[in-house]
C-alpha cells in the first residue's frame, strides 16, 4: 500500500479543461507495481470521443495563453516547480510504485526533470527575432517567433516524470497549450503533476492528461487538425507510424527514438572515472534507459583490466524492491521485458560469447533480472544490433581508433554515445567521426535543462532542451516592412 504525506496527489482520474473526469463508459485500464505484479489502481480508457473534447478545450485555451507575456506564462512555470519541489518526497514514490526504480533514482529523476521549469520560464523571455540587412532601399526585413499551438505529448514509461516536464516546461513558456498521453504502465506520475499544475493556478485547458487506448487517441490526435505539434519519446518503431500518421495533416514532429549507444574505451582512459561511469549508465533504472550503454568497445590493451573491474563492481549490486533501504537495481517493466533479455542473451552465448557473472532471472522472480556481464560480442549477435533495456553489459575489443569508430558507427541509430579517453586530440577527433546526436566524452550524465537532446538516422529527429528544445514549439514568423522610403 502507498502512503503519502498528501494523499491526493494520487489520482485515478484524467484532467482535462481544469477539471478532473473519467472516460465515457466508465472504463478503465489497470496498473500494476512491477515489482510485485500487484494491481495498485486504475485509470480511465479514453477513446475517441474524449480525446476530441479534450482537443478542442485545449485549442479554446491557446488565444488566451499565447496573449500571456513571458514574464506572466513563466510565473505560472516557477509556481508548478514551487509545488513540485514541497511534494518531491511524495512524487517520487509515486514514480517508484508503478515503475519500480529506487526511490533514491526517482528523487533524482524528479530533480532532473524539475530543472527544465524555471530554466524555460526565463528562457521565453529571450526568443529574439532579427532584423535582416535590407537588399534594397526603402525595406526592413524581420523576423519573430509565435508559438506553434496546440501541443500533443506522448511519453514513456521509463522515465514518467522528467520526460513530462521536458515537454511540457518549453512548450508551456512558448505559449501552447498541451495534452500529455502518459504510457498506461506508468500513468499516476502524470496525473499527480496535472494536481500541481491545478493548484498552480494554470487556466483551464492549458494542460492536460489523458489516458486510454494509444492507438485509439493516436488516430484521433493524427487526424485532428487542430493539434499543430507532436512530440514522442518511445520506439523507433512507433515513432515510424506515429510521423507517417501525423504527415496527414502535416503536423510538425520530434521523435526522441531508440538507441543503441556505443561506449568506447581506448587505452589510455582514465580506469577509474571510465568503470564509474560504464557502471551508471548501465545500472541506471535496471538499464531501461535510451542512452543507456548497450555496446561497450574497449581496446585491446585495457580490456582486462576493465572487464574485471566491472564485474567486481556488478558483484556488489542489490537487486530488490525500489522501496527496500540500498536497493540500486528494480526490476524490468514487466515479463516481455525479461524475455527479451534472455532472448538476446540466449543468441549471444549460442553464437560463442561468454557470461562472466549474471545471466539469468534474478532469485527474486517476477519481473527482476541479474545484473549481467557478457564478453566476446561480435556483429553476428543480436545483442550488437538491438536496444537491450536491461541490465546486460556486453563487451567487445578492438584494436584501432578506425576500427573503434567504424564499429560505433555501424546501427541505424544514432541517439547517444560515449568516448573515454586522455588524449585531447582524440576527445576531440571521435565525437566529430561518430554519427550520434549526444556525446559524452569521459563522462554520461548527458541530459541538461540547458543543452539540447536528440537523435540522427533512425534515432528521431527535433531537440529538447536548451534553446533548441523551446525553438522547436515555435513558428519563425518572416515580415517585410516596405515603403520606408530611402
Amino acid at each position: 500500500m502507498l502512503t503519502l504525506n498528501d494523499p491526493s496527489l494520487f489520482r485515478e482520474q484524467c484532467y482535462v479543461n481544469g477539471q478532473w473526469i473519467d472516460a465515457d463508459d466508465k472504463s478503465v485500464i489497470k496498473v500494476d507495481n512491477p515489482s510485485k505484479g500487484e494491481i495498485i489502481g486504475s485509470v480511465p480508457k479514453f477513446g475517441a470521443a474524449e480525446t476530441r473534447r479534450a482537443i478542442d478545450a485545449a485549442e479554446a485555451a491557446w488565444a488566451g495563453w499565447r496573449a500571456l507575456t513571458p514574464k506572466e506564462r513563466g510565473a505560472y512555470l516557477i509556481k508548478w516547480n514551487d509545488l513540485i519541489q514541497e511534494n518531491k518526497q511524495d512524487l517520487a514514490r509515486i514514480l517508484s510504485y508503478e515503475q519500480g526504480k529506487p526511490v533514491a533514482e526517482s528523487l533524482g529523476e524528479i530533480a532532473l526533470g524539475s530543472s527544465y521549469i524555471p530554466w524555460y520560464a526565463e528562457e521565453c523571455r529571450r526568443t529574439y527575432g532579427d532584423v535582416i540587412p535590407a537588399p534594397r532601399k526603402g525595406i526592413r526585413p524581420i523576423t519573430h517567433h509565435q508559438p506553434v499551438g496546440v501541443v500533443f505529448a506522448i511519453t514513456p514509461w521509463n522515465f514518467p516524470m522528467s520526460m513530462i516536464t521536458r515537454k511540457t516546461a518549453p512548450a508551456l513558456a512558448a505559449g501552447c497549450p498541451v495534452l500529455v498521453k502518459p504510457a498506461s504502465a506508468t500513468p499516476y506520475s502524470a496525473l499527480a503533476l496535472a494536481e500541481l499544475a491545478h493548484r498552480a493556478g494554470f487556466p483551464a485547458g492549458v494542460f492536460n492528461v489523458l489516458t486510454g487506448s494509444a492507438s485509439v487517441m493516436a488516430g484521433e490526435m493524427a487526424s485532428n487538425v487542430k493539434v499543430r505539434k507532436v512530440t514522442f519519446t518511445g520506439s523507433t518503431e512507433v515513432g515510424k507510424k506515429l510521423t507517417a500518421q501525423t504527415a496527414q495533416t502535416m503536423k510538425r514532429v520530434s521523435m526522441e527514438l531508440g538507441g543503441n549507444a556505443p561506449f568506447v574505451v581506448f587505452d589510455d582512459a582514465d580506469l577509474a572515472l571510465t568503470l564509474n561511469c560504464a557502471y551508471g549508465s548501465k545500472i541506471r533504472n535496471a538499464g531501461q534507459t535510451c542512452i543507456s550503454t548497450n555496446r561497450i568497445l574497449v581496446q585491446e590493451g585495457i580490456a582486462q583490466d576493465f572487464v574485471t573491474g566491472l564485474v567486481e563492481r556488478f558483484k556488489t549490486l542489490r537487486v530488490g524492491d525500489g522501496f527496500e533501504d540500498n536497493v540500486e537495481v528494480g526490476p524490468l517493466i514487466n515479463q516481455s521485458a525479461v524475455e527479451h533479455c534472455e532472448a538476446l542473451l540466449a543468441d549471444a552465448v549460442s553464437k560463442g560469447a561468454k557470461i562472466l557473472l549474471g545471466g539469468k532471472r534474478h532469485a527474486l522472480g517476477g519481473n527482476f533480472f541479474e545484473p549481467t556481464v557478457l564478453t566476446g560480442m561480435t556483429r553476428e549477435m543480436r545483442i550488437f544490433h538491438e536496444e537491450i533495456f536491461g541490465p546486460i553489459a556486453p563487451i567487445m575489443t578492438f584494436a584501432s581508433e578506425a576500427e573503434a569508430v567504424e564499429l560505433a558507427n555501424d546501427t541505424p541509430f544514432g541517439l547517444a554515445s560515449y568516448v573515454f579517453t586522455q588524449n585531447l586530440s582524440r576527445a576531440w577527433r571521435i565525437p566529430e567521426a561518430l554519427e550520434y546526436g549526444l556525446c559524452g566524452v569521459n563522462d554520461a550524465a548527458l541530459a541538461l535543462a540547458e543543452a539540447p537532446f536528440g537523435g540522427v538516422k533512425e534515432s528521431g529527429t527535433g531537440r529538447e532542451g536548451g534553446r533548441e528544445g523551446l525553438l522547436d514549439f515555435m513558428e519563425t514568423r518572416y515580415v517585410l516592412m516596405g515603403g520606408i522610403g530611402a
